[in-house]
């Protein structure tokens, strides 16, 4: 990914965090040289200060062929917003697009085991829908096991990520402080977002 120094962060605490917060990724690998993608979401873990991302798909999905031991690129990106030129001082200046991204790499390992595929499961439930645990622990086993034939669970091991946050910096104070203004005032989310992100970044 490019990244402008002013836009770079570095600290990976801050990168697991906005992965775990915006777990929904895209995870490309490539088949015959041919780019191939799958929008997923991920639960994540930290194991001997390594991240490790766990997700699943249908076996039905050709994304299965490339998956052991390859390596992956993972996009995690939200928020983001479109910056109009309306908030510089100077009228010689073009609008622009601010947002937050993570790119994971790292390589796949296909979860074989029963037993690791339903812990993998169980914290994908854990993390998305808690209330649901009840009602999965009451299924049969044999629906169970059907289930776990018709998927394939993973673990991608990441090995470097890029943290890219382009959030005007290259822009005056005063100018960032005309966009916080008026994104935190706005209906839309990701306008909100940004102005936080943004909020923290002038507050470091």
């Amino acid at each position: 990914m490019y990244i402008p120094k002013h836009y770079s962060n570095e600290n990976l605490e801050e990168a697991f965090q906005f992965m775990n917060t915006y777990h929904f990724g895209t995870m490309i690998s490539s088949i015959n040289d041919i780019p191939t993608a799958t929008h997923l979401p991920f639960t994540l873990e930290k194991t001997e200060g390594k991240i490790i991302l766990n997700s699943h798909f249908s076996k039905a999905n050709n994304q299965n062929v490339s998956l052991e031991n390859k390596s992956i690129l993972t996009i995690f990106s939200e928020p983001h917003a479109y910056i109009s030129p309306k908030f510089y001082d100077k009228k010689e200046n073009v609008p622009t697009w601010n947002y937050v991204a993570v790119h994971a790499y790292g390589t796949a390992k296909i979860i074989t085991d029963d037993i690791s595929i339903v812990n993998s499961l169980e914290q994908m439930i854990s993390r998305m829908d808690p209330n649901y645990l009840n009602q999965w622990n009451e299924l049969d086993a044999s629906y169970k096991s059907k289930m776990i034939m018709g998927i394939t669970a993973f673990e991608i091991t990441i090995d470097e990520i890029q943290f890219k946050e382009k959030l005007s910096q290259n822009k005056t104070q005063a100018e960032r402080k005309k966009i916080i203004q008026e994104f935190s005032k706005s209906e839309i989310d990701n306008e909100k977002m940004i102005a936080k992100h943004m909020s923290k970044k002038d507050s470091i």
